[in-house]
């Protein structure tokens, strides 16, 4: 039988290829969490990065703000270890599996946030961009979540990832089986990102009343490229933004391509073991960080009393570091 849905859905709008955004979804979790379990991340390697660290004034407010956000993405690690060991039929949860990836993620990185300004923002967006400021730009990441672009503009970002690659040639196309492959996927994505912000933005520009005051309806003349590139310029991504596209495209963009056509069964389980592996990841940097922040001796209360009082089933184990 044909493909009903699809056929149908690729009349009403345009509709990406099931297949490509499947591939694209397992190979980039697949790469980042190859980089993960290999020695290039590591506690001390972690430890390293923030070494020069410095614990902030006491500042309870924040600090309550960095354990209850803590709090937050414990639990979701906790659903995406109960998705893996209670359901058999990975499929069924993958893009559940996702969302809490991205949530244990958003909310290990407002705690980072709020333990180096103190801030609590009130969008993703706000997010991202402060943790951009205070730690991608600054150095203050480990790889792979280090690698962001401060332009969108075309040229700038091509110089940029061609350095990053220096010569790797592997794409999002590679189900990564090493670090060469998971690096090579890892900057494919990268620049995807930067592609979709920049047509993001695009839209954006076309929308707003400079530019249809030019009268044009592209970016052909010379006005409306500066009008383009001053707002490029001031373009951004990191690893946040990245996740906020990846969990746009499972809840919102892609709605048919993790459960219908090809099947890819044979790598779901592992690609459910891999939103795990990232996930404790982030949190292990999240927590090293956070550690060295707050006020001293906190960090251990924080985790004991989780150990005491949590109802979860997953221990604490990731913020003991």
């Amino acid at each position: 039988m044909p493909q009903w849905l699809l056929s149908r859905l690729f009349e009403a709008k345009d509709q990406p290829k099931p297949t490509f955004a499947i591939q694209g979804t397992i190979n980039w979790m697949r790469a980042l969490a190859e980089i993960i379990n290999s020695n290039e991340f590591s506690d001390e390697g972690i430890k390293l990065v923030f070494g020069k660290v410095q614990r902030r004034a006491r500042n309870e407010l924040s600090d309550t703000i960095v354990f209850e956000n803590m709090l937050m993405a414990y639990h979701n690690l906790a659903s995406l270890n109960a998705l893996d060991s209670d359901v058999t039929h990975k499929y069924d949860i993958c893009r559940s599996a996702i969302i809490s990836w991205y949530y244990a993620t958003y909310f290990a990185a407002s705690a980072m946030v709020a333990a180096s300004s103190g801030s609590k923002q009130e969008t993703h967006t706000a997010t991202a961009k402060a943790w951009h400021v205070d730690f991608a730009e600054k150095s203050l990441l480990v790889y792979p979540f280090n690698l962001y672009l401060s332009t969108l503009v075309k040229k700038d970002v091509d110089e940029k990832i061609s350095e990053l690659r220096k010569g790797n040639k592997i794409d999002l196309n590679t189900y990564a089986k090493g670090l060469d492959d998971a690096k090579g996927a890892c900057i494919s994505y990268l620049s995807g990102t930067a592609d979709y912000r920049k047509w993001e933005a695009e839209e954006r520009i076309k929308s707003s009343k400079q530019f249809k005051d030019l009268k044009v309806d592209n970016f052909r003349t010379k006005a409306a490229r500066e009008l383009r590139d001053n707002e490029l310029r001031r373009g951004q991504v990191n690893f946040l933004f990245q996740a906020f596209r990846y969990r746009g495209k499972a809840n919102y963009r892609d709605s048919i391509f993790l459960s219908y056509g090809n099947s890819y069964e044979e790598k779901m389980d592992q690609f459910i073991k891999d939103l795990q592996v990232v996930t404790e990841g982030f949190m292990r940097m999240a927590s090293i960080y956070c550690q060295k922040r707050v006020a001293k001796g906190d960090w251990e209360l924080f985790v004991s009393d989780l150990e005491e009082n949590t109802r979860l089933s997953l221990g604490a184990e990731v913020f003991k570091r």
